[in-house]
């Protein structure tokens, strides 16, 4: 089943990470915690831990999160986790990656399983598009 809805980000804040002897590299590594608000067949709020490896600048990077959503799928309600990935040049993006973390679900969303995307509109929407499974008892 094909479920999508609408999302804004409400807060990204950095979190400070004390690393003993770090390895440097020519993009700094950097952990952030975002808050999402979804509408439409996807409704409800996320919670993200966002780690990056970006360059603001040039908008060059790669990026991978977990999060942790509680809400409704097409009115069925729950929780789950799911993971993302994405690189960019700065003006594309690319090997994005989007998957339900296995037995995450709670409530009608127990059992949830599948894949999706996460896309941004030339207007500045971003997207979240999932295709699920979700067992019927």
């Amino acid at each position: 089943m094909i479920i999508e809805g609408k999302f804004t980000v409400s807060g990204f804040a950095g979190v400070p990470v004390a690393q003993e002897d770090p390895v440097v590299t020519a993009l700094a590594v950097g952990v952030a915690t975002m808050t999402k608000h979804y509408e439409g067949a996807v409704q409800g709020r996320s919670t993200t831990l966002f780690t990056s490896a970006f360059d603001p600048e040039r908008g060059v990077g790669t990026y991978v999160a977990m999060e942790s959503f509680e809400g409704s799928l097409d009115g069925r309600a729950g929780s789950f986790n799911f993971v993302h990935a994405a690189s960019t040049r700065g003006t594309d993006r690319f090997d994005e990656h989007l998957a339900i973390v296995p037995s995450s679900g709670t409530g009608e969303l127990a059992g949830i399983a599948g894949r999706g995307v996460m896309a941004i509109d030339a207007d500045g929407t971003h997207w979240l598009r999932l295709d699920v499974t979700l067992d019927a008892g």
